[in-house]
């Protein structure tokens, strides 16, 4: 087992790498027009960090259909960078407050408040233009599916959405059933969109469609549970951000409602029905069942 999860991480920092030059890519073509400070706070929040899971899950998904990580890692990137841009906004003073992302100082404090805005108004921005580029794929169909389904995740109906359900959820502390949803708005969205761009990009059937968006819910869940367990139990140095920190703003969590241990399973029975519904897929599929174990296992 130990053997099968050092292979996973080699193949996670790979993906990661190959993300990370494409994003250095994109970045030296806006060198000319960009304000250096506003490109070089993109950087800082985005650059030189982070597992990029949910890269390595669109290259991964796409892979299942034909789709090799050079033909994939553009739309891999757009991702990346609305996932950066929401950590840039969630740090701010107004939203978490945090100081510390990924071991560094966050955006605004490696810089300054406006400056911050700014850059996750950029990142956003960019991911837009990327999936709008021909060089991410050939079709322009495509590339419309990939900007409206990123476009859903990311708003009001998504990740937006759930951090404004957040947010109340501080002064309104909802039931299990809000929980869920606000953590399927939040968190899930993004890493669902992961693997349902995949299988666009991919050209894939409806069948495996319907499996793999099962499939990224049933991640998207996990993840948060995962999260919110080392939130509670990780270290800062480990997870390279403030930790006890949702217990202490009074967050919703399932860990916060239901407790560690049944949270624990509740994580497990979500990794199961995960990889539950990558059945009908054959050994092709074993890098998500792997994503999937590491979900639960990691520690930051």
């Amino acid at each position: 087992m130990m053997g099968d999860h050092m292979l996973f991480e080699d193949r996670l920092e790979r993906a990661a790498r190959l993300v990370e030059g494409e994003l250095e890519a994109v970045f030296s073509e806006m060198v000319a027009g960009t304000p250096e400070r506003l490109l070089a706070a993109m950087r800082h929040g985005v650059l030189g960090g982070g597992k990029r899971l949910r890269p390595f899950l669109l290259m991964a998904s796409a892979e299942l259909f034909g789709i090799v990580p050079a033909r994939s890692v553009r739309a891999a990137a757009a991702l990346e960078c609305v996932h950066c841009y929401s950590l840039v906004h969630d740090d701010l003073p107004a939203m978490d407050d945090d100081d510390l992302r990924r071991g560094k100082p966050t955006v605004h404090v490696a810089f300054d408040e406006a400056t911050a805005i700014l850059a996750g108004d950029g990142l956003l921005t960019l991911a837009f233009e990327i999936a709008a580029d021909a060089r991410t794929h050939s079709d322009a169909g495509v590339r419309t599916a990939l900007i409206h389904n990123l476009a859903h995740a990311a708003g009001a109906r998504g990740m937006a959405g759930g951090q404004m359900l957040d947010l109340q959820a501080e002064t309104q502390m909802p039931d299990e059933a809000g929980i869920k949803r606000l953590q399927a708005m939040k968190t899930g969205a993004l890493l669902r969109f992961a693997v349902e761009a995949g299988a666009l990009l991919g050209a894939a059937p409806a069948k495996d469609r319907a499996c793999l968006t099962a499939y990224g819910m049933a991640i998207g869940a996990a993840f948060q549970v995962a999260d919110d367990i080392l939130d509670v139990e990780g270290s800062s140095v480990e997870i390279g951000k403030a930790t006890a920190k949702d217990a202490d703003a009074g967050k919703a969590t399932l860990v916060g409602l239901l407790g560690v241990d049944p949270a624990r399973q509740r994580l497990a029975q979500l990794v199961d029905e995960a990889i539950g519904q990558l059945s009908q897929f054959d050994h092709r599929a074993d890098p998500l069942r792997e994503a999937a174990q590491f979900v639960m296992t990691r520690r930051k």
